[in-house]
């Protein structure tokens, strides 16, 4: 990383990504008075635009949908002061802003300057890496129920996937679809129970267990999926219109592995204050190494990370209490 002085003001705080635990970030540092600016990903969407219903959000009895609810969180720090921005940032390098360090924050054709970043990029929707998948993406292949479930109107679909978002999306796809077929790797989901009693008890949702997904195939549209049984190895065909996958999440920090240290899959490791392992890095949300990653935990996530930066940049200032 570069270290050079630059001149300009540059923000106290500068957030990339503009999901829940960017725009809550966001919130409680702009209410703090830091001069913040949000910089939201103009290719890449926070996952809860794409959610039809979140009902376990404290506070909202009945559920919200995720385009409106994010919508709410961005009205409500915007009231505060943020300030925001779209662009795809691509690299973050450290700087001198006077007799201070900081960060120089590259997106698209513009810089920004930080005494202080948080990281809160997300995640994105896992691919299966089977032949077909990548040419039938918008001709079949969905990654978001919500989107693309009324193109499929009395038809049948298949869901890839066993976990809360699957399920989730699986229930919803039968408001539409004649039947969605659930396509999972083992003989039982990982889904929360109260989703998988819906499942089970919806009579438009039948089950391939012990199965994978060998190849999507097709003319123009989909026509069909390759299925293979795990253990016996049995393979067969599923005529189906549509197959929407939710394998899990790939973290959005291509950017930053030269900048923090990250573990697993390429998640952003913090502590328990949100603190990467770069003093003035911070990080929050799905792109950190965490156990749950829902909408209420990533908004705690923001929380923290928010006054984690703030005290660092009052100390940066000779400012701290």
């Amino acid at each position: 990383m570069s270290k050079e002085t630059v001149s300009g003001s540059p923000y106290d705080i500068v957030i990339i990504g503009g999901g829940p635990a960017g725009l809550t970030a966001g919130m409680y540092a702009a209410r703090a008075d830091m001069r913040t600016l949000a910089i939201e990903g103009a290719s890449n969407l926070s996952q809860i635009t794409a959610t039809d219903v979140i009902e376990n959000y404290p506070g909202i009895p009945g559920g919200a949908n995720g385009f409106e609810l994010i919508e709410r969180f961005k009205t409500q720090a915007v009231g505060f002061g943020l300030e925001t921005v779209s662009g795809d940032v691509t690299a973050v390098t450290r700087t001198r802003f006077g007799d201070r360090d900081g960060w120089e924050i590259v997106a698209g054709e513009q810089r920004y300057g930080a005494l202080a970043v948080i990281l809160a990029t997300g995640a994105a929707w896992r691919r299966l890496g089977v032949p077909g998948e990548e040419r039938f993406i918008g001709r079949g292949v969905s990654f978001c129920a919500t989107c693309d479930a009324p193109l499929f109107r009395n038809r049948e679909v298949a869901v890839v996937g066993g976990g809360d978002t699957a399920i989730q999306e699986a229930i919803y796809l039968t408001r539409f679809a004649k039947k969605v077929t659930v396509i999972h790797r083992r003989d039982r989901l990982r889904a929360t129970a109260i989703l998988q009693k819906r499942a089970l008890a919806n009579e438009k949702i039948v089950f391939a267990w012990n199965a994978v997904v060998d190849a999507i195939e097709g003319l123009d549209l989909i026509q069909e999926v390759r299925l293979r049984d795990v253990k016996t190895g049995e393979k067969r065909i599923l005529p189906v219109s549509g197959v929407f996958i939710f394998v899990g999440l790939t973290p959005n920090t291509t950017p930053f592995r030269e900048l923090v240290s990250l573990e697993g899959s390429g998640y952003v490791t913090v502590d328990a204050n949100m603190q990467t392992s770069v003093p003035g890095i911070f990080a929050c949300g799905d792109c950190t190494a965490k156990r749950l990653r829902q909408v209420v935990t990533a908004c705690g996530d923001g929380a923290t990370a928010a006054f984690s930066a703030q005290l660092y940049v009052e100390e940066l200032k000779g400012e701290a209490y």
